[in-house]
């Protein structure tokens, strides 16, 4: 199986780590890239520098609520652009707010998970995307 390249886009330090942490457990070959921002995501995607060699992730985790610019802003960018559109963003936020889940499906996220602030129920919600998203799901770029 290949080796799943994610981008995690989270601003909190904490989760950045428990979701890193979550991926270590798995028995799936990753390279996981973690940026606090979305202005930092999108030089990543578009390979500017520092990232003149990225690699393009196989998934996007985007939390929503993010300095410089949010979640939202960079989910319409990316499904906007042809090059990256194909990459599935998994919207993964502390957010249950009715307008951010509309919202966030208006712009094209390919699912809306709720973060919980519970350890346990957070190393499930990530052991279920690291099943479905990685080993389960053919990806744009598999095919």
């Amino acid at each position: 199986m290949k080796r799943r390249k994610i981008l995690l886009v989270e601003d909190n330090l904490a989760h950045v780590r428990l979701i890193q942490e979550a991926f270590k457990e798995s028995q799936l070959s990753h390279e996981m890239v973690a940026v606090k921002d979305g202005v930092e995501a999108m030089e990543y995607l578009h390979q500017r520098p520092p990232y003149e060699n990225a690699v393009l992730p196989d998934v996007i985790l985007l939390d929503l609520n993010l300095p410089r610019k949010d979640g939202r802003e960079v989910l319409a960018e990316l499904k906007g652009n042809p090059n990256l559109s194909q990459i599935p963003v998994l919207v993964l936020t502390t957010s249950n707010n009715e307008k951010d889940i509309q919202e966030s499906y208006r712009l094209h996220a390919n699912c809306y998970i709720q973060k919980s602030q519970n350890l346990q129920q957070l190393l499930s919600i990530v052991e279920t995307i690291q099943r479905f998203w990685l080993e389960i799901v053919t990806l744009p770029l598999d095919a």
